[in-house]
């Protein structure tokens, strides 16, 4: 019986290959039974001790959920099933980008001044910085024309959107299920004001990146001062634009996992681990 916040035969099916397993060793919990107890942690945003004991000791789901956020195993399981829906001319190309900001809750932010939890680490490190809503962490997302993420990153509440940009873009990388390189290019990119700056239009042209950008008022205002030296306006498609609002109801789908509404995990590899298989849920149910 699949019982609520579980994962589906079909789900499972496509993450099953995925997952490691050990050849070796005393038997283990299901690692199906230990993926459910992570989907159920993440959705209801519960502390891992708290975990119904259906799943098994929660040492044991907790553990390999940090063994998993190391090994980067959901980040390539969002990447595999992007794959395949490439393959199969799923992904809608015109990508949009924007960030959200996640208050942090005192759980996760039990870290000191001068490093984290072990002493090692520079707190910017664990995407926690300080904005207008207390101690956050900001994630920064593209997504494709069908609302589904492409590429995460996590940095501190206060950094600003148009720093993380080229980095965002960068982050997207989908595979190829034949002899080929991924797919690294959206046709084009679909973004509100806080992107729009001379530097990332002209890394969006080098790169042969159609873009849809509205115009800062201050940025118009200084191109007419200009005159002749201004230069022409930044093309702009206000049709085009009105789809924008495809990565905010992207982001209202991956808030639905309160794990994900509220941070509670202390390092960045863990939560960046939730994000992505929130987001591998979120592609497994579209198609």
């Amino acid at each position: 019986m699949i019982r609520r916040h579980e994962l589906t035969d079909q789900e499972w099916e496509i993450l099953a290959p995925l997952i490691p397993r050990a050849v070796t060793g005393r038997p283990r919990v299901s690692d199906r039974q230990v993926i459910n107890g992570m989907v159920y942690k993440i959705r209801t945003g519960i502390s891992w001790r708290d975990l119904p004991e259906r799943y098994g000791p929660w040492q044991t789901v907790y553990t390999r959920f940090r063994r998993y956020a190391l090994d980067g195993v959901f980040t390539r399981a969002l990447q595999q099933i992007q794959a395949r829906a490439d393959a199969a001319g799923d992904i809608d190309w015109l990508v949009q980008i924007d960030s959200t900001i996640v208050r942090a809750h005192h759980h996760a932010a039990a870290t000191s001044r001068k490093g984290g939890s072990t002493g090692r680490t520079n707190q910017n490190d664990h995407a926690l910085g300080r904005s207008r809503g207390g101690l956050t962490t900001k994630i920064h997302l593209s997504c494709d024309g069908k609302g589904r993420p492409l590429a995460i990153l996590l940095t501190p509440g206060q950094r600003h959107d148009s720093i993380c940009a080229r980095t965002l873009l960068e982050r997207i990388r989908v595979p190829c299920t034949s002899l080929g390189r991924p797919r690294c290019r959206p046709d084009q990119v679909i973004a509100d004001k806080a992107y729009s700056s001379r530097g990332f239009r002209a890394y969006l042209r080098k790169r042969g990146i159609a873009h849809t950008i509205p115009e800062k008022t201050d940025q118009r205002r200084h191109r007419y001062n200009r005159g002749n030296r201004g230069g022409r306006p930044p093309a702009f498609d206000r049709q085009i634009y009105r789809q924008r609002n495809v990565v905010e109801r992207c982001f209202n789908r991956l808030k639905g996992f309160r794990g994900i509404a509220t941070r509670y995990d202390k390092t960045a590899t863990s939560y960046e681990a939730a994000v992505s298989l929130a987001s591998f849920l979120l592609w497994a149910r579209s198609v």
